[in-house]
């Protein structure tokens, strides 16, 4: 089998997947620290497809701590980190440094090159403001299924985050503090700001009103600038992740917007908080396929079914 992607390791910095043969950065994954403000954490930016059309934002002006997709957690026992101001029911947002918190890289337990793509594996820890362990987090993130053919290619992100404290741990966002749809924790995608007025696709309906919803994939298309043509990105939920409780695990449901920015995170803290008991686990599983085109719902439902977990 011919390998289809190659990746470089700058120490210290990131790690950098590009597509064989045509040479494209498909993504950059950086993990050195930075703005504390901003609550430092590994993050990926820039995420292209492969024609090499950029599909993420960096810190924009609206909101410096959105960088492309990350790992997040607006509302976590008090702390932030997520980056910027908190939400404080009553109140709104205020500047809040104290409660300003980071996600540390700790190390790589494997970075390797395979015939079907690249795949790494990450420790990290939490913090909150005064540098506190609160958490510890093992992250895997794979590359994989390159097809030049339909123009696309997947991302899988794992997640498993570990409770380190005496207490509970408590995963909240905006919403369960007292803000309506403002639901995001937890995997956190800001489009490039081209892709505002962008199209939301689920299974079974289309929209921004998908804000709040269950449903095991969501879809954002979105025209660039610059060049011509629409990308598209698929989030979908693993199996294992029970998105909707059915089976007693939490429900996840979707933050997602087109306006005034484009922005999708499958939130596991939407509507109510998740608690996570001293010593346990949250465990969750992520894919992003990463397409060239504006590709309707058949076309997206048949490629997220081609895939196995």
């Amino acid at each position: 089998m011919t390998r289809t992607a190659e990746l470089v390791h700058r120490h210290g910095d990131h790690l950098s997947v590009t597509a064989a043969g045509s040479g494209v950065e498909l993504l950059r994954y950086v993990y050195r620290a930075e703005d504390a403000w901003e609550a430092p954490k590994p993050y990926i930016h820039p995420l292209r497809t492969l024609s090499g059309r950029v599909v993420t934002g960096y810190r924009p002006n609206d909101h410096r701590w959105h960088k492309g997709l990350q790992m997040t957690a607006s509302h976590l026992s008090g702390a932030n980190l997520w980056g910027g101001n908190s939400y404080v029911d009553g109140e709104g947002y205020l500047a809040l440094p104290e409660r300003v918190g980071s996600m540390a890289h700790a190390g790589f337990d494997d970075v390797s090159v395979h015939d079907g793509g690249v795949r790494f594996t990450e420790r990290l820890t939490w913090h909150p403001h005064d540098g506190g362990l609160w958490a510890q987090e093992t992250r895997r993130v794979e590359v994989h299924d390159v097809d030049e053919v339909t123009g696309s290619w997947a991302l899988t992100w794992s997640s498993e985050i570990t409770n380190r404290r005496d207490e509970p741990l408590r995963f909240g966002s905006p919403t369960t503090h007292g803000r309506p749809n403002a639901g995001y924790t937890g995997l956190f995608w800001r489009g490039p700001r081209a892709f505002r007025d962008g199209r939301i696709i689920s299974p079974e309906a289309e929209g921004p009103d998908l804000m709040g919803q269950q449903a095991p994939w969501l879809a954002y298309s979105g025209e660039h600038d610059e060049s011509d043509g629409h990308a598209t990105l698929v989030f979908v939920h693993s199996p294992g992740n029970d998105h909707t409780g059915a089976g007693g695990a939490h429900p996840a449901h979707w933050f997602v917007r087109n306006t005034p920015f484009a922005a999708v995170a499958p939130s596991f803290a939407f509507h109510e908080e998740l608690v996570l008991d001293p010593g346990a686990t949250l465990a969750r599983r992520y894919r992003v396929l990463v397409a060239d085109g504006a590709w309707d719902r058949d076309r997206i439902a048949s490629a997220v079914g081609r895939l196995s977990w």
